[in-house]
């Protein structure tokens, strides 16, 4: 192998920045290609690319390992932190108000199946958590004992 001198690997890593930045350049004629060709499709193109999309994301979901999952959920939700660290109060403001709304209509929306589902969801989301907090302070306890324990043999 021959040897490399640093100044010959500085032209270099330069030489693939001016590329890298070319092609980003032409990059946005691409996405704006794509941003007209969907303005021009039907409600009904819409739907399918819409269908087609999901369930391309359903098999790969399903053919994921349990690594890989909690890999793309750590993504997802560093990538929401990111949004909310860089968001104004206004548009937190914004994003929180339309959460509401949506969520209102989801209820108004609902059977009283639905509604007695989710209530029931909350009672005993309600419930689970008192019992971590007991189960907490009962690991407390046995610890604080076993502590007095040792100090006292």
């Amino acid at each position: 192998m021959l040897p490399v001198d640093g100044r010959q690997l500085e032209n270099v890593k330069g030489e693939l920045l001016k590329l890298k930045k070319k092609e980003a350049a032409d990059c946005p004629t691409m996405a704006q290609r794509g941003q007209d060709r969907r303005a021009e499709e039907t409600e009904e193109q819409r739907n399918s690319r819409l269908a087609v999309m999901a369930q391309r994301g359903q098999e790969r979901r399903a053919e994921e390992t349990e690594e890989q999952r909690n890999s793309r959920l750590t993504v997802m939700a560093q990538r929401g932190q990111r949004r909310r660290a860089e968001e104004t109060d206004e548009q937190r403001n914004s994003r929180l108000a339309v959460m509401g709304q949506r969520s209102q209509e989801r209820r108004a929306e609902g059977t009283d199946e639905q509604r007695n589902s989710r209530l029931s969801a909350m009672v005993q989301h309600a419930r689970e958590r008192r019992l971590n907090v007991i189960e907490g302070q009962n690991q407390h306890q046995i610890q604080t004992f076993y502590a007095a324990r040792t100090v006292l043999n």
